[in-house]
């Protein structure tokens, strides 16, 4: 019987576990990064003190990122910001960051080589699944299974199936991945990939940038994924290459024979610039449908889509 990709970085995470016989259903893993921010650590580490814990596991394995307040607009805001570190300063974690040093946490890390092929981490946010694009299984949890994680190094997880989507054709200008994945969300909804994870492969993910590839599987969680994840290639190497990280990469692929729970392809050479309209990502227009609507403000910078090359690319729309 063979196994995803998914399966098998979850089961080398898992001490004792044979992949010889059928997966478990729940797994009491061994996580490589644990991963709060300026919104859900507090209450992370809230939990942490009344739990009674006194250390953390690994303080070069917690990544403490005060992103989403900062700069900070009001004294709540910037006390939230506080709490971590004083956590970070108490515990001796290393990979706390404030401003100045710090950006998208989403982004920020895979550039500091934090994460790597065959990882297991752990965030409370449920944007961690874009760190699937280097071929690591991360995924969002809340802020008390964050601050379990933090004292054991362990989380309680559920070992999801795969729907696997293959994905074929040439691209058309200006159809990139931020395109890809809400023309996906349009065809599946919301839900399609309930608890699910996500696997996206074939011919249109092989020819795309490592920034697409974060912007994928950022979004898996708007159809309800766990995870996204693409097996690691020659541009997942050369990405790591450059961020300088001594850790060696675990290189895990999908068997021939893996199990899925579906498999999807779809021929994305037809398919414009897609626009996601109120209320749900899932409610995708090609651009071409939703002509005449004016556009008052445009900001580039969100976990999904704050990366250079949607910098470059609306820079070169514009001129």
């Amino acid at each position: 019987m063979g196994y995803t990709i998914a399966q098998k970085i979850l089961a080398s995470h898992t001490p004792h576990l044979n992949l010889g016989k059928d997966m478990p259903a729940y797994i009491w893993a061994d996580i490589d990064l644990a991963l709060g921010n300026d919104i859900t650590a507090p209450i992370a580490i809230k939990k942490f003190k009344e739990a009674g814990f006194k250390k953390v596991f690994d303080r070069k394995k917690i990544a403490l990122i005060p992103d989403h307040f900062t700069p900070s607009k009001d004294i709540e805001s910037a006390n939230q910001c506080k709490i971590l570190e004083n956590f970070a300063r108490d515990k001796k974690i290393e990979h706390y960051y404030e401003v100045g040093r710090v950006g998208i946490e989403h982004a920020f890390l895979p550039e500091l080589g934090l994460v790597l092929p065959g990882d297991l981490v752990i965030g409370a946010d449920s944007h961690t699944c874009t760190y699937g694009a280097l071929g690591a299984y991360a995924t969002g949890v809340g802020s008390t299974d964050l601050a379990v994680a933090m004292a054991t190094g362990k989380c309680w997880l559920k070992v999801p199936e795969t729907i696997k989507f293959i994905l074929k054709g040439k691209l058309k200008k200006w159809v990139c991945g931020k395109d890809i994945i809400l023309f996906i969300l349009g065809q599946i909804g919301v839900d399609g990939a309930l608890n699910a994870a996500m696997e996206f492969s074939g011919p249109v993910i092989e020819n795309i940038s490592m920034d697409e590839r974060f912007t994928i599987c950022n979004m898996a969680i708007e159809g309800g994924a766990r995870a996204g994840l693409i097996e690691p290639d020659a541009k997942t190497f050369q990405y790591v290459k450059k961020t300088g990280q001594k850790r060696k990469p675990r290189i895990f692929k999908s068997d021939p024979d893996a199990k899925y729970k579906s498999i999807k392809e779809y021929d994305l050479s037809h398919i414009e610039p897609q626009v996601s309209l109120p209320s749900s990502p899932a409610n995708a227009k090609p651009v071409g449908k939703v002509k005449g609507v004016y556009i008052d403000q445009v900001v580039i910078g969100s976990c999904t889509n704050g990366r250079m090359y949607d910098l470059r690319a609306a820079a070169q729309i514009l001129k």
